[in-house]
């Protein structure tokens, strides 16, 4: 792992690993990667991009997450299998700073530079969010604590899709939008398969 990043100011991050895998077959937080568990990795990630509290969104049935060294809390979603935008709200809702960095367990290729970049580039009333052509990417991103009342609203409606919401926070100036160069583009590219991707 590189050495911790320099931050302007101190955020928060989320390892986003309460999903259930169904496509995977098994915990990708639990996917060995250079013979270590996938979530070490990404937890690795956000220590070196300088984060000042780290949290472990997971489920109470994961086992391993009671077990899992560095974090500084584990939260829960609000509602269970509501998709990542329930663990985006039980992340602003716990964290004890304005900004909250978010990673999903499944993005093995992302480095640290990428989360501090964004963290650098936000400020406590208005986030980043990296997107491809029209598309964002919205689990490897900056939230500020400002968004909680649109993503709380989004989850009571069971408007789960992060599309739609974060073009909203971008519309009301709680969003900035970073353009994610070519070069960029296989960072997000998710694990769901057994095959590393």
């Amino acid at each position: 792992m590189p050495a911790r990043l320099a931050s302007p100011a101190p955020f928060s991050v989320v390892l986003l690993a309460a999903g259930r895998s169904t496509r995977m077959g098994r915990d990708k937080a639990l996917l060995p990667l250079r013979g270590r568990p996938l979530w070490r990795r990404q937890r690795d990630v956000l220590r070196a991009a300088g984060a000042g509290e780290l949290l472990l969104s997971a489920r109470p049935d994961q086992r391993w997450a009671l077990r899992a060294a560095g974090f500084t809390a584990i939260v829960h979603d609000p509602e269970p299998d509501r998709g990542p935008l329930a663990g985006i709200v039980a992340a602003l809702e716990a964290a004890a700073h304005n900004r909250v960095a978010v990673l999903a367990i499944d993005l093995p290729r992302l480095p640290a530079r990428w989360i501090a970049e964004l963290a650098a580039a936000s400020t406590e009333n208005c986030g980043v969010v990296g997107r491809r052509g029209r598309t964002f990417e919205p689990l490897a991103a900056v939230y500020p604590r400002k968004m909680l009342p649109l993503a709380r609203a989004a989850l009571a409606r069971g408007d789960l899709a992060l599309q739609p919401l974060l073009q909203t926070a971008v519309d009301a100036g709680l969003l900035h939008v970073r353009r994610i160069a070519a070069r960029e583009a296989p960072w997000f590219t998710n694990w769901n398969t057994p095959a590393l991707p």
